[in-house]
């Protein structure tokens, strides 16, 4: 099928290397700005998308984030700011990149390019079709990560994705796709800038709404972060603070003893304090 990767589509911009540091700036903030909007037109794609992942990890499952260079890297640091921000086990929402751990900080050639490597690379999780895997591909063409969710379909596995191109391969593959329409970019074709940074939103969207679905948020507060360093340990004890209108040396205590917001104030009051 043929279609334009709007993506790939020349600048509205040129001559860029004559441009002033201050015109490059407030050139590339413009084009920014166009970005949120972009998203919110995909937001009934983005419910549909988050409704069925809540649904599947009640019931047991995972959430995989796949894709290669800029887009895999992007659920990687997703998926692995999720136990520490909403205390969940880190096997519960999952990165994969295309190249493997090496690719997260230097470009793996062709990894990308292989249509069966993205399914042997969930095939090392046990993937099943309690899990929902999401393909992440501005262009909306990686063979990598469109060959994954053909497999996944074929495997009964709930598939979404994240991309950039209307009627990409990509979108067509997926049973629930988010397209986010960014038009050109600053720099020709460079896609980790207003692609990466609508992919980013979104998954921010995914992840977050996902995990309050959950439970995993109380009121507005991250009770069950992990207290793994200072800063949020002074963040833990004010929250504790607040909620039970204690000092900071008995809100301290407390959390010291439970480990973790809720289970602080969960446990305020007992016999056992």
């Amino acid at each position: 099928m043929s279609y334009t990767k709007t993506t790939e589509q020349a600048s509205n911009y040129d001559h860029l290397e004559k441009m002033s540091i201050n015109k490059l700036l407030t050139s590339i903030n413009t084009e920014d700005k166009t970005v949120p909007g972009a998203v919110e037109k995909a937001i009934p794609q983005i419910e549909a998308l988050v409704s069925k992942i809540v649904d599947r990890l009640k019931s047991g499952g995972r959430l995989f984030y796949m894709g290669a260079g800029t887009s895999g890297r992007l659920g990687v640091v997703d998926a692995s700011e999720c136990p520490p921000t909403f205390g969940v086990s880190h096997d519960l929402v999952i990165g994969v990149i295309a190249g493997g751990e090496q690719a997260i900080r230097n470009a793996v050639e062709f990894a990308e390019d292989s249509t069966s490597q993205g399914w042997k690379d969930l095939k090392e999780y046990h993937i099943s079709k309690k899990d929902v895997v999401i393909g992440i591909a501005a262009s909306g063409t990686t063979p990598y990560v469109i060959g994954a969710l053909q497999h996944c379909n074929e495997n009964n596995i709930t598939t979404g994705c994240i991309t950039c191109n209307e009627g990409s391969p990509l979108a067509i593959t997926a049973q629930f796709p988010i397209v986010v329409t960014v038009g050109p970019e600053f720099v020709t074709g460079s896609s980790r800038m207003k692609a990466g940074t609508a992919q980013k939103l979104v998954l921010n969207m995914i992840s977050t709404t996902t995990m309050i679905q959950l439970g995993r948020v109380k009121g507005n507060k991250m009770v069950d972060m992990q207290l793994s360093n200072n800063k949020l340990v002074d963040r833990g004890t004010r929250m504790i603070m607040e909620e039970l209108s204690i000092d900071r040396e008995q809100a301290a205590q407390l959390l010291n003893k439970y480990g973790s917001v809720r289970n602080a104030v969960k446990n305020y009051g007992t016999k056992e304090n």
